[in-house]
């Protein structure tokens, strides 16, 4: 089955960003129906059950509307610049194996096709911090990174300009530090709670000095 829900990528543009989603429900099927139905005007490129099974919904080469309105590295329209891969899941089940190794391959094989860097996968709250969670806590990042298909920061130096830091490292300029904080550490440091800490600060560092992202990535 082929989603309508997609149109061509705007100026040109091709996909240097994979997004990383959950659905919010359970069931396959239901997901399926719902990222195909016109009138939900919403889509994704592949969609990933817990049994493992990949079903795809767009083709890569166009735009699927599954990331709305959000920015990475300075830059809008994270829909003409990305993948999107929808995992089924409610946000509060862990993530099952054949799922995630499922996801490990399709990663392997979209980052080669596009020339996509590791820094280029991301979770839909990254994108969009605040308006999104998803992947959400749950989903194991440190894992995607141990295999090179996502990134883990060396932490830094603390006691720089935490905000300016994740900026840098593609997090939307102008986002509230209490959205920006809450991003960085569902993705970094889940479970992490209270005001902004040395360790919050140090993944920051980290991140902006090895994962550089926008202009700063381009040279």
């Amino acid at each position: 089955m082929q989603s309508p829900n997609f149109g061509p990528r705007k100026d040109g543009l091709r996909p240097d960003l994979i997004i990383v989603h959950y659905t919010a429900m359970t069931s396959a099927a239901g997901a399926i129906r719902h990222l195909c139905d016109p009138a939900a005007q919403v889509s994704a490129h592949y969609v990933i059950c817990s049994e493992g099974i990949g079903t795809q919904l767009v083709d890569e080469e166009m735009r699927a509307w599954h990331a709305g309105a959000g920015s990475w590295g300075g830059e809008a329209d994270v829909n003409s610049r990305s993948i999107g891969i929808e995992l089924v899941n409610d946000g509060f089940q862990p993530f099952s194996e054949p799922q995630m190794v499922a996801l490990e391959d399709l990663l392997r094989g979209i980052m080669a096709r596009w020339d996509v860097p590791i820094e280029g996968v991301l979770g839909h709250s990254d994108v969009a911090p605040g308006r999104k969670i998803d992947p959400g806590r749950r989903f194991d990042w440190r894992r995607l990174a141990r295999q090179g298909l996502a990134v883990w920061p060396q932490l830094g130096v603390p006691g720089g300009d935490w905000q300016a830091d994740l900026v840098r490292a593609g997090y939307a300029a102008g986002t509230g530090p209490e959205l920006l904080l809450a991003a960085m550490r569902l993705r970094f440091r889940p479970g992490a709670s209270g005001p902004v800490c040395d360790a919050d600060r140090a993944v920051a560092a980290g991140l902006a000095a090895q994962y550089p992202a926008g202009p700063a990535r381009r040279g």
